[in-house]
């Protein structure tokens, strides 16, 4: 059985802002926690003044 989640920009740990740097440390900290990346992509959304685009990752990891 599998565990997942999902990271955005939004996520915590980025500060809400794309940063190589900052992501690296992210998915080296959940990968300390078990985590590993399944997919990663980009997702396009409404936004007020068009559209945006966000990155996402799946995580996964056996649950324990």
């Amino acid at each position: 059985m599998h565990q997942y989640k999902v990271l955005t920009h939004k996520d915590r740990a980025l500060s809400g802002k794309f940063d190589p740097q900052k992501l690296e440390t992210a998915l080296n900290s959940y990968a300390a926690e078990g985590w590993r990346v399944v997919v990663g992509s980009t997702a396009e959304f409404a936004g007020g003044m068009g559209k945006r685009q966000e990155f996402v990752l799946i995580l996964e990891r056996e649950y324990s």
